[in-house]
């Protein structure tokens, strides 16, 4: 079965078509710079004999729907729409709130129940839900299926989702944790078990995402008890641009000492925070290149980094009880082996010790990098969102096929 995967964010689209029985991406592309004065879309594709082909185009695209029409012209023009004709379509969605606990396939129903949702995520799920009504007027055919950021952490209790807050908040306004990087967190933690060949009911895990966004989350018999994100991809650890977790009354006093209204600390907090707030720039290998040629600042922001990488650890470390493995995936947490020691660095007695020269490998796929002799596993996986909503995506139709709820 082909499915056609899209990422739709605020100002890019994703899109792979894969054959989801081996993960083979036939083809695929990006389309970035939305809104601006020149978009750009790199498109690739496979060709009959097996070589891969790529093109460029640059053009103004004014919106979202434009973005889509000049995909589907794109692929339409180099063959792959008609070589690789998508069986149904998987659309990443952010936020899915209490009511989506598991892929959904998607109707008008859904559509407009999306629709009230945007209010929690305002920055991802309008251009989300503007992709789904896209393709579903390009592929009136095509089952369609949203699988959303927020589902995986659906199983957490109670104690770990609810806000110390008044109860109005949450009744009348859904305030709780949601948590985001669902996709990922699931792929990574079965391709632990896998590898370590155990089933994940058997394992207690704390999987870290760290790229430009960043997430830890508790994983106790394949199901999420705990993460760090909570109602926005905000709170928890330090990221590329976002602060995580701060004071929430130092909103309160910057607004009554300076009158800063709310849009513009929402705008400081999600843009201008996290490495970028600390040294100026939001990219790991940036901030790195800087700390080795002695930036003081740049050295204090990858500190800051590690040291609350390191608290969730140990935090979750105490909510699991136990620990078989600590997994570290995405752009930073895969490549990386520097932030990947200093993160681990005094966590001995936790059962956690990395060997260096396993942890600065150069390895494709899966590889461990603990101490021989250490208790706990210590693993790299590389995260793969598009594969995953793909078979999430092919689960979810195959349910409905034998006549069973997802």
């Amino acid at each position: 079965m082909n499915i056609l995967v899209i990422n739709s964010g605020s100002s890019s689209i994703k899109y792979r078509i894969l054959d989801v029985a081996d993960g083979t991406v036939l083809t695929g592309g990006s389309l970035e710079r939305i809104g601006e004065p020149e978009s750009r879309l790199i498109h690739h594709w496979q060709d009959p004999a097996g070589g891969r082909q790529e093109t460029t185009r640059r053009a103004p695209v004014a919106d979202h729907a434009q973005a889509f029409e000049m995909i589907v012209t794109v692929m339409r023009e180099s063959g792959a729409s008609a070589q690789f004709a998508p069986d149904a379509i998987g659309h990443r969605v952010v936020h899915g709130g209490e009511r989506f606990r598991a892929p959904t396939l998607i109707d008008a129903e859904v559509v407009e129940a999306l629709r009230t949702m945007c209010a929690l995520a305002p920055l991802h799920n309008p251009p989300n839900l503007t992709g789904i009504e896209v393709c579903l007027a390009q592929f009136p055919q095509v089952p369609q299926v949203a699988v959303f950021d927020t589902a995986f952490h659906q199983t957490l209790p109670a104690k770990a989702f609810r806000y110390a807050v008044p109860d109005a908040w949450y009744q009348g306004h859904h305030v709780r944790r949601y948590g985001f990087h669902g996709t990922s967190h699931a792929w990574v933690a079965r391709q632990a078990a896998a590898w370590l060949q155990q089933s994940p009911e058997s394992l207690r895990l704390i999987t870290l995402h760290l790229g430009n966004g960043a997430s830890a989350a508790a994983i106790e018999a394949g199901r999420c008890i705990d993460t760090s994100m909570g109602f926005t991809p905000l709170e928890g650890l330090m990221m590329g641009t976002r602060s995580g977790d701060i004071d929430p009354a130092i909103l309160v006093y910057l607004n009554r000492e300076t009158g800063i209204d709310l849009e513009d600390l929402d705008y400081q907090l999600n843009q201008e925070s996290g490495l970028k707030g600390i040294c100026g720039v939001n990219d790991m290998r940036e901030a790195q290149r800087l700390a080795a040629n002695g930036d003081e600042r740049a050295r204090l922001a990858i500190d800051m980094y590690c040291y609350r990488i390191r608290k969730y650890i140990g935090a979750y470390y105490a909510v699991l009880g136990h620990l078989d493995a600590l997994v570290f995936t995405a752009g930073i947490g895969e490549n990386s082996p520097a932030i990947r020691g200093q993160s681990c660095a005094g966590l001995e007695r936790f059962g956690i010790r990395i060997d260096d020269a396993r942890n600065a490998q150069a390895a494709a796929g899966v590889f461990e990098i603990q101490a021989k002799d250490a208790p706990v596993r210590v693993l790299v996986v590389p995260t793969n969102e598009e594969l995953e909503i793909a078979r999430q995506t092919h689960a979810c139709l195959m349910l409905r096929h034998q006549g069973a709820k997802p």
